[in-house]
C-alpha cells in the first residue's frame, strides 16, 4: 500500500468515526425536544408516573438508535478495509 492510499484510507475512516458523535448529538437533541414536548403535555404527578415512563422509553430508544448507528459505522469501515485489501491484493497479483 502506498503512503497516499494509506492516507486516503485513514482519512475516510476518520471522517466516518467523526460522524458518530454528530449522530449521537443529534439523537440526544431529538430526545431533549421530545422531553420538552412531554413536559408541556403531561403533569409531573410522581416519580413513577406516566411522564417518567415516557422519558425513560425515549432515552432507551435514543440509546438503541445511537448503538445501531455506531454498529453501522464500524461495519462500513470493516467492509471498506476488506474491499480495499482485496483490491490491493488483486493489483499486486496482476503485476507479477
Amino acid at each position: 500500500m502506498t503512503i497516499t492510499e494509506q492516507k486516503t484510507r485513514d482519512d475516510g475512516a476518520l471522517r466516518l468515526s467523526d460522524s458518530v458523535p454528530d449522530a449521537e448529538n443529534a439523537a440526544l437533541e431529538a430526545v431533549r425536544k421530545f422531553l420538552d414536548t412531554v413536559d408541556g403535555v403531561f403533569p409531573d404527578v410522581s416519580v413513577d408516573g406516566p411522564r417518567r415512563k415516557i422519558i425513560d422509553s425515549a432515552f432507551k430508544m435514543a440509546e438503541q438508535l445511537v448503538g445501531a448507528s455506531n454498529q453501522l459505522a464500524r461495519r462500513v469501515v470493516t467492509v471498506t478495509e476488506e474491499a480495499l485489501d482485496d483490491y490491493q491484493k488483486r493489483g499486486s497479483s496482476a503485476k507479477k
